[in-house]
């Protein structure tokens, strides 16, 4: 038979939506259903009427009437082949864990989230990962799918809103190793451009627009050249200051010196791939610098992926090189920002 429970708001949901803490708590009770209990005051926060917008906060009492805790569990969705596969996948690509956050490297080929034709990605192995609350891990931020690199997972919502914070107002560095045709000239700059999105979603690209052009985003990216192979390809360290969708990809095509192996927008004709390079996009999310939500900075970088290793031992290039050019793009990233 089910009972009135009272439950007491954790620290983690501190500023949580009473609609979305009830989502959380339980998922079978329609939202219609709440709408009910919270105008009739059967749903109480510290012995008060409240609304489904009403902000909760750390140590406040939640009264859950009958129909709430009768509710029916909505089943979760098994992880992408079992939660062994969950974990097993997931494991080896773990960087960096504590209680706030995960960070994996991120294998080019497996996408961050669904799509079509699209069962095995990160999102779904993260199932696996839920905890005793049954909490599953937040993605705060997105990778392509042929991008390898530093992936950042919060573990609570409280975290997630922290990191969100950060991304928004540009606070975290991010750093890519691109290899590129050519070699840009300046080897250190700016690039700042409009962008809008083109073509049907399964080949969905970004455009060089215009300011005012309809659902045009304004972008900026720094990059460096660390070395370089002749005039044949360049290693670049770039840093997006904007997040927009392939804007590093688009950006370095716009320059004249698209990111080798792209499918989208390596579109140079008559140019011979140099032997032993793989023609896979070389394009790897090296390294995050970002607030951590309890404090202090975190600092998380990864290894390259094996394809772009290949390419990286096959041109002689060091990768301790990158460090202090990161260091120096970001200095100059910060003077010429905005």
């Amino acid at each position: 038979m089910a009972m009135i429970e009272t439950r007491t708001v954790d620290s983690d949901e501190d500023g949580m939506r009473l609609d979305r803490w009830f989502k959380a708590h339980y998922p079978g009770l329609a939202f219609g259903q709440l709408q009910k209990l919270v105008r009739t005051g059967q749903v109480r926060v510290d012995g008060a009427r409240a609304k489904t917008s009403t902000r909760l906060e750390t140590g406040q009492a939640v009264r859950v009437p009958p129909a709430a805790t009768a509710a029916p569990e909505t089943p979760r969705p098994a992880p992408s082949g079992g939660v062994n596969e969950g974990r097993g996948a997931l494991e080896p690509m773990l960087l960096h864990e504590d209680r706030d956050v995960l960070v994996f490297n991120k294998p080019a080929g497996l996408a961050v989230q669904g799509g079509p034709g699209l069962t095995r990605h990160i999102d779904g192995l993260l199932e696996a990962w839920r905890d005793k609350k049954g909490q599953k891990p937040r993605l705060v931020h997105r990778l392509d799918r042929d991008t390898s690199g530093v992936l950042l997972v919060a573990k609570t919502r409280k975290a997630a809103a922290s990191l969100a914070t950060a991304f928004r107002a540009r606070t975290t560095r991010k750093f890519y190793w691109a290899l590129v045709k050519g070699v840009p000239k300046p080897r250190e700059g700016r690039i700042s451009t409009w962008l809008a999105k083109e073509g049907p979603r399964e080949a969905e690209r970004m455009v060089i627009a215009r300011h005012g052009d309809t659902d045009a985003v304004h972008a900026v990216s720094h990059y460096a050249v660390v070395e370089q192979a002749g005039q044949k390809v360049a290693w670049l360290v770039l840093r997006p200051v904007t997040g927009r969708t392939h804007q590093l990809r688009a950006h370095t095509a716009h320059i004249g010196h698209p990111i080798i192996g792209d499918p989208k927008y390596f579109d140079i004709q008559n140019w011979d791939l140099p032997g032993g390079v793989q023609n896979k996009l070389h394009l790897h999310a090296h390294r995050l610098v970002i607030p951590h939500p309890s404090g202090g900075v975190l600092d998380v970088s990864a290894p390259l992926s094996p394809h772009m290793q290949q390419s990286w031992n096959l041109f002689g290039f060091d990768p301790e090189r990158a460090f202090a050019v990161e260091d120096e793009a970001a200095v100059l990233a910060d003077s010429k920002s905005g």
